[in-house]
């Protein structure tokens, strides 16, 4: 293993000759190559794998909140966000069966988290011809100047196609002189002879001369899995496996003209929910839920694509609709998905050796986009649990424990918090049950009333304190109460007001252990 005294090329030639390191990461996505770089940068010797090093060309990790921005800051990664044709995303616009409601990140002053101001907002607009710039010419493009001076002083997120960031991130454990990568597929563990603990990876790499896999192995003091949400090595190491509701199916629209420039769509209807953000300067991600076993989705009735065209075409804003046909008529395959899958949170201090991160160990419903914000902080506390000045040496398995055993617990002032949000407010946008409906009622006349700062703040990642969505989680609650009461008739009906918080409590419930899966509050 590499010790201190060894100089860097000797550490270099450990890992390339003899796939030796402190550390071995599976999984060169956005947490795999955070993680890497990390902890290469505290001067930890880092072996990188990945099974597939082309471009990737996915539908997920398309949108990052503000927190996730100045974490990817606060990691020296900041610029891999940057030459992408990204587009700025200030806020989020909630359409509810039409009517609009502009929900924009509050400025850091307002909500408490002045901390975060040197990472999260920008030192200036930038200007690189779409969304979070200048006006360009384009529909989708921005009046001249309207973004800078309405937005000035805000946290601002990113919307990008997801294989140019991950190559970005790539890039960057490249360039480090103590990161090797290494394409290859893992497979499985390697375990001691005479104890428990995880030595490092068996894989399977492709041999230059045959062409054709041969097994080979990587060994380091700590082995970190980001294998991503199919992992191999999930049902192992961490015991469950994630529950899928339903699917994500995804277009692609050009020079889509949404309703409120720079700012990421949800639109509602009857039992649909759509997601919209602008991914490059001609480009539109739209994202189709489509519960499972939907029968408006039935072969019968034309499948996915028959949905889309007949359930929720016809509900999207009149504008975006020339765009969202044209992108169905494009072709007649059935569009790429993704699941949405529920995996609540587990312990990684009872491996010795091993812990399984990222996607691999909890994901929330994309809805909120909380994906990659959960991930990168989730790096800034491990690089922090384990930088050297606290472990030295990372093949202390005992210290390893105790420290993942307090990154379980420190996480939760920021996941329970995006986990619990994703999943609940996709309860209520989605909503079939009449009881879910009046909390989404509830929920959606609370953003007009303009109460959005901490709501919004909450779901970029910018406020990490629990008891703050407990408060406004229950004063949605009570507001959805007060207007079904109006609506059926508070004054007319004596009983109406027993009635109506009898009803509400079953909407609570409905909404915490049937519809929101459980261990969501655990974060």
């Amino acid at each position: 293993m590499a010790t201190r005294t060894e100089t860097r090329d000797e550490r270099e030639e450990r890992r390339v000759t003899y796939h030796e390191a402190d550390v071995v990461v599976v999984g060169a996505g956005v947490f795999g190559c955070a993680v890497a770089h990390a902890l290469a940068s505290q001067n930890r010797s880092v072996l990188l794998l990945e099974r597939w090093m082309k471009e990737p060309d996915r539908i997920v990790g398309e949108l990052m909140q503000p927190a996730g921005m100045a974490s990817l800051r606060k990691l020296g990664l900041g610029h891999c966000a940057e030459g992408i044709d990204a587009a700025a995303c200030y806020g989020y616009n909630v359409i509810n069966y039409g009517e609009e409601a502009v929900i924009p990140f509050p400025k850091l002053d307002e909500v408490g988290a002045q901390h975060l101001a040197p990472y999260v907002l920008m030192s200036e607009p930038t200007q690189n011809g779409h969304a979070n710039g200048n006006g360009n010419g384009h529909a989708n493009g921005s009046a001249k100047g309207k973004t800078i001076r309405d937005r000035t002083g805000r946290p601002e997120g990113r919307a990008f196609h997801h294989g140019r960031f991950i190559n970005q991130l790539r890039k960057a454990c490249l360039a480090h002189p103590n990161i090797t990568m290494v394409e290859t597929e893992a497979v499985a563990t390697i375990k001691g002879e005479h104890a428990k603990e995880i030595l490092g990876v068996e894989a399977r790499t492709v041999d230059p001369d045959t062409g054709k896999k041969k097994p080979d192995f990587f060994f380091g003091q700590l082995t970190i899995v980001a294998d991503g949400y199919a992992s191999i090595f999930r049902k192992q190491y961490v015991g469950r496996m994630p529950e899928v509701r339903s699917k994500f199916y995804a277009l692609e629209l050009i020079d889509c003209p949404l309703p409120e420039q720079g700012y990421g769509h949800v639109c509602c209807g009857d039992q649909t929910v759509v997601l919209l953000y602008q991914i490059g300067t001609h480009e539109t991600r739209a994202l189709i839920d489509v519960p499972l076993n939907c029968p408006d989705a039935a072969p019968a009735k034309g499948g996915v694509r028959g949905y889309m065209a007949n359930v929720v075409l016809p509900q999207l804003p009149a504008a975006i609709q020339p765009s969202f046909r044209a992108a169905l008529e494009k072709d007649d395959k059935i569009p790429r998905s993704m699941p949405n899958s529920w995996l609540p949170p587990s312990r990684q201090d009872t491996n010795p050796g091993i812990v399984v991160l990222g996607d691999a160990m909890n994901m929330r419903h994309p809805l909120t986009g909380g994906g990659m914000t959960v991930a990168l902080n989730d790096v800034l506390l491990l690089s922090e649990l384990l930088a050297p000045d606290q472990i030295p040496n990372l093949g202390d398995s005992a210290a390893v424990s105790k420290a993942m055993a307090k990154f379980h617990w420190q996480r939760k002032s920021l996941t329970s918090i995006i986990n619990v949000l994703a999943m609940a407010l996709y309860s209520l946008f989605s909503a079939a049950d009449p009881n879910l409906t009046v909390l989404r009622k509830g929920c959606f006349a609370y953003f007009k009333k303009g109460i959005v700062d901490e709501p919004v703040g909450m779901l970029g990642g910018l406020i990490q304190r629990p008891l703050t969505l407990a408060y406004h989680f229950f004063t949605v609650a009570f507001l959805s109460v007060w207007i079904d009461w109006k609506e059926r008739g508070l004054w007319e009906h004596p009983r109406q007001p027993v009635e109506g918080y009898q009803h509400h409590l079953d909407c609570l419930r409905r909404i915490s252990p049937r519809h929101v899966p459980r261990g969501v509050i655990d974060g």
